[in-house]
């Protein structure tokens, strides 16, 4: 029930660099009013979704996805990390984060050609989509030509290109959409409510300003959040109608369990459980039944039985490759043993 009190997370270590200012209840307010007019989705029908039996919300979203996609074709993506490390931003679950100790070494960005040799073995591996990503909390302008070349090559490759460098200016998304770029990633993470309680260095409003900015320059967005943050199961709900209620939701909607990271504010705690998490991924298939749904980071932890019910709750992507920018994901060899159990085939590329 949303009732249940919420837990309390760890504290994100502060350093002497200024904070954004989080927003009043008064901002939150306004804030949702200018990105949420017309909402599709009330929150007391969201919140129905999550307290239906298990078996009739996954009966329900079973008929959604099967309404819209063939139930047996799974989109495959593969992530690499193009810059690691070094990050300014405090997210209290990332050990690229330049606020935490996590024995990560940062580095600077892969030469471009490297990146291109990367996404050939990928497209060679079955991967429809490449997805770059680096840990900024902004890209410089110096940096955009090398990341429009990665987008061009990729795109001449015959695959779809996805990119999340943080925040983004007029004029960079400009050169990415000129660049070919399909699809932008930028996750909500969490509800807007709860969000100050896992970043501060930026605000939910900075969030929703650079999808816009992505979505009117007719690129294709990719958001969504991660499961075990410490939110309780209202949060969930909030975050998956913040995305369904955009003025366009986004095409594509990962969801990750979090990998929780020794040295991490949120690098100690209880595991998601199971049965939570597959109703996050139904209930998201039903709130936007054209997008796809990805079971992304966590992979790794999860019981063949746990992807199985995802896949049956409407999860309809995956990420393909032994690493997820710097964690560890499931590997190809099981991921292809885990298809032919389920008789689920790789998606064709649509263009």
């Amino acid at each position: 029930m949303l009732a249940k009190k919420r837990p309390v997370p760890p504290k994100i270590k502060k350093d002497a660099r200024p904070m954004t200012v989080q927003p009043s209840a008064s901002d939150l307010t306004a804030s949702s009013e200018k990105n949420l007019a017309a909402p599709r989705w009330r929150r007391e029908e969201v919140v129905r979704l999550f307290e239906l039996p298990f078996n009739d919300l996954l009966f329900q979203a079973q008929t959604v996805h099967r309404e819209n996609f063939d139930p047996n074709e799974v989109q495959v993506s593969t992530l690499l990390s193009i810059k690691t490390g070094g990050c300014a931003e405090n997210c209290g679950y990332c050990n690229q984060s330049a606020h935490f100790d996590t024995g990560l070494d940062a580095s600077k960005m892969m030469e471009v050609e490297r990146v291109l040799a990367e996404a050939r073995q990928a497209k060679e591996a079955g991967a429809t989509r490449y997805c770059m990503g680096g840990a900024w909390r902004s890209p410089k302008d110096r940096d955009m030509p090398m990341l429009a070349a990665m987008v061009t090559g990729v795109r001449e490759m015959g695959m779809e290109t996805c990119m999340t460098l943080g925040m983004l200016s007029d004029s960079q998304v400009a050169t990415l959409k000129e660049a070919g770029l399909d699809y932008y990633n930028h996750n909500v993470d969490t509800s807007e409510a709860y969000y100050d309680k896992v970043v501060t260095t930026r605000t939910y409003q900075d969030r929703l300003d650079t999808i816009e900015r992505v979505r009117e320059a007719g690129i294709h967005v990719c958001s969504g959040g991660i499961i075990g943050l410490g939110e309780d199961e209202g949060d969930r709900a909030d975050m998956l109608m913040t995305l369904a209620n955009l003025p366009v939701p986004p095409e594509s909607v990962p969801i990750n369990m979090l990998i929780r990271v020794k040295g991490t504010p949120l690098g100690e705690g209880d595991n998601v459980d199971s049965i939570e998490f597959i109703k996050t991924i139904a209930v998201a298939r039903i709130l936007m039944p054209t997008s796809m749904v990805r079971l992304s980071a966590g992979r790794q932890a999860m019981s063949d039985e746990m992807q199985a019910l995802c896949f049956m709750a409407g999860a309809n992507s995956i990420f393909l490759g032994d690493k997820l920018l710097t964690t560890d994901n499931a590997s190809v060899s099981h991921d292809e043993a885990l298809f032919a159990k389920l008789g689920l085939r790789p998606m064709p590329l649509a263009r």
